[in-house]
């Protein structure tokens, strides 16, 4: 395993380390026992940090944690996020009595007496500029209760707004070669301020495995057959705002970046690890072949400058005008 320093945390995490969405729900069919032998893989293999969230299963990945670093709780960092579970657009939802019971939720699920890192789960753009959020996130911390905190944010403006805080540690992204726009501005000043990046959805949902074709059904419980248009969030969270059949398309097309790596996926990863600007990226799983898979990044081949600039030619020709939803 590779590590990386998480901005000014004082963590040190895991290139490859990974989110648990799809072991908590809404990715379709879960099987806790596969989710719990795919854990303690992927901590053998030397992953330290885990992400998470209330809402994912209604807190049933964060009690999967739990039950997989139970006497490991110095070792393994957990991220966890919160505000998702009440109205995201009222500012009661961040009130400190409201974030203090969230908070207090969350360590119980997770059997600890403190946040490794706590976010604040994708809340709306006014809420991060009202800015009074933060003073609550710093009295917990001042209690013990959490470590760091920082944000999960949609935006590249909302990115820019936490960084004028000098208390958020780190930003959580949906960046991936579909969704370039943070090499822009956000990441170089994040790593000017000592911010750590977590990268989600690496692989748009999946579209950078290459695997899916147009006629693909996606089980009904699973994100990808429901928000597909935004129905339920943010369609960005969802095929990067592309829509499935458009971006199976466009993976159609970069099916080259393979050639001398072993697999699509782990090349889309890499190209992800290969800025410097990146403390960690965590992809999804729900089994120990998808942890080996996205493991086998760390040692892929890099990217050559002629790679990289088509990449970016594809993106800017190909793709950029056709994200939907807030970017």
């Amino acid at each position: 395993m590779k590590y990386r320093k998480l901005g000014n945390t004082g963590m040190n995490v895991s290139e490859v380390s990974f989110g648990t969405w799809a072991i908590g729900g809404a990715w379709g069919k879960t099987n806790d026992q596969e989710s719990l032998k795919a854990l303690d893989y992927a901590i053998d293999q030397g992953v330290n940090f885990f992400d998470t969230a209330d809402v994912y299963g209604d807190g049933h990945s964060e009690e999967l944690l739990a039950k997989a670093t139970k006497g490991k709780e110095d070792e393994i960092f957990i991220a966890t996020k919160f505000c998702r579970s009440g109205d995201i657009a009222s500012k009661e939802n961040y009130s400190y009595e409201a974030v203090r019971t969230y908070c207090e939720a969350s360590l119980k699920r997770l059997n600890r007496e403190a946040l490794d890192l706590y976010q604040i789960h994708c809340p709306p753009t006014d809420i991060l500029k009202d800015g009074a959020v933060f003073e609550v996130l710093d009295r917990l911390q001042a209690e013990g209760k959490i470590k760091n905190y920082g944000v999960s944010v949609e935006t590249v403006e909302e990115g820019l707004l936490c960084l004028e805080n000098e208390n958020v540690k780190t930003l959580q992204v949906i960046f991936n070669i579909f969704r370039q726009k943070p090499l822009e501005i956000l990441l170089p000043e994040a790593y000017k301020k000592d911010v750590g990046i977590l990268v989600r959805l690496p692989l748009a949902s999946g579209l950078l495995t290459g695997k899916f074709t147009k006629d693909h059904i996606f089980e009904k419980d699973d994100h990808r057959k429901f928000n597909e248009n935004g129905e339920s969030f943010n369609v960005g969270e969802t095929f990067a705002g592309l829509g499935f059949a458009k971006g199976v398309g466009l993976s159609e097309q970069l099916k080259w970046i393979s050639e001398g790596r072993n697999s699509m996926a782990t090349a889309a990863l890499r190209w992800i690890l290969d800025q410097k600007e990146i403390s960690c990226i965590i992809p999804g799983f729900r089994n120990i072949e998808q942890i080996d898979e996205n493991l086998k990044a760390l040692n892929e081949k890099r990217f050559t400058d002629i790679e990289l600039n088509k990449i970016s030619r594809f993106y800017i020709e190909n793709v950029e005008s056709f994200i939907r939803g807030p970017y």
